[in-house]
């Protein structure tokens, strides 16, 4: 489906203002940082949701669910005031591959990021480079396991310069940066700016861009994400992954 650039605008436009909407939250993970109001709340809930975000939406929002619940439901005063004691209540927690182990260092890295690091969006804001937030996500990553940590649960936070396409961070930045007006995205990270986001690419996301003749290369890796980043900008160079509505929209509800 190859659409003139005002045509592929026009119908990619119409289909954000379908998506972007409040009926979106409840079936997707964001609906798990929506269940709170203080800033540390939102951002370390939609860490951490994101973090587990990939297979069945479904099982993505119970598991989410269940991290909240283990830690009381107040993620910010468990990451601040845990003790090793109180980590042994997620033995038994999984979701795919992401276990207790990298829970509890998540909890212990998140901890060390408030304490030492002013929070995260201060280590995102410090790190942007060359317009883009792909830079940012691999320093943020350093600092993420700067702290002793178990090695498998590096495999956790993706490294953009490593070739990943990153989806599950470029969706929590999308989340916590970008301010729609519908009240899905949050907005509450003012530093940075909406036109420096990248579109969280994955399989649908991929699948629709490909038939719509803005992606043209076949593996979901940095480098499409950076052609497809090009051609968003073209379309909307202040607020880009705005598009991600449509594109995810199209391929998850419409099965374009």
């Amino acid at each position: 489906m190859q659409l003139q650039k005002e045509e592929l605008k026009e119908f990619l436009d119409n289909k954000v203002i379908q998506y972007n909407t409040l009926e979106f939250i409840d079936s997707d993970p964001i609906s798990i940082p929506h269940k709170f109001t203080q800033k540390e709340d939102i951002e370390i809930a939609g860490f951490l949701a994101a973090t587990i975000a990939w297979g069945n939406r479904k099982s993505i929002i119970k598991n989410a669910n269940k991290m909240m619940e283990l830690m009381g439901n107040s993620p910010y005063d468990f990451v601040m005031n845990h003790n090793n004691n109180d980590l042994k209540r997620f033995e038994g927690f999984v979701h795919r591959t992401f276990n207790s182990v990298d829970f509890s260092y998540f909890i212990k890295a998140l901890k060390h990021i408030y304490l030492n690091h002013n929070g995260l969006e201060s280590v995102f804001f410090k790190n942007i480079s060359n317009n883009s937030m792909q830079g940012a996500i691999s320093e943020f990553k350093k600092v993420f396991f700067e702290i002793e940590h178990p090695a498998r649960t590096t495999k956790h936070v993706s490294d953009p310069l490593k070739g990943s396409a990153a989806k599950r961070i470029n969706m929590y930045l999308r989340w916590m940066v970008r301010n729609d007006n519908a009240s899905v995205d949050f907005g509450i990270w003012q530093s940075i700016s909406p036109s420096l986001l990248s579109c969280p690419l994955d399989v649908h996301s991929g699948n629709v861009a490909r038939k719509l003749g803005i992606l043209k290369r076949k593996q979901n890796d940095a480098k499409a994400l950076l052609e497809l980043d090009n051609a968003l900008r073209k379309l909307d160079a202040k607020d880009p992954v705005k598009y991600d509505f449509a594109l995810f929209g199209l391929g998850v509800f419409e099965g374009f």
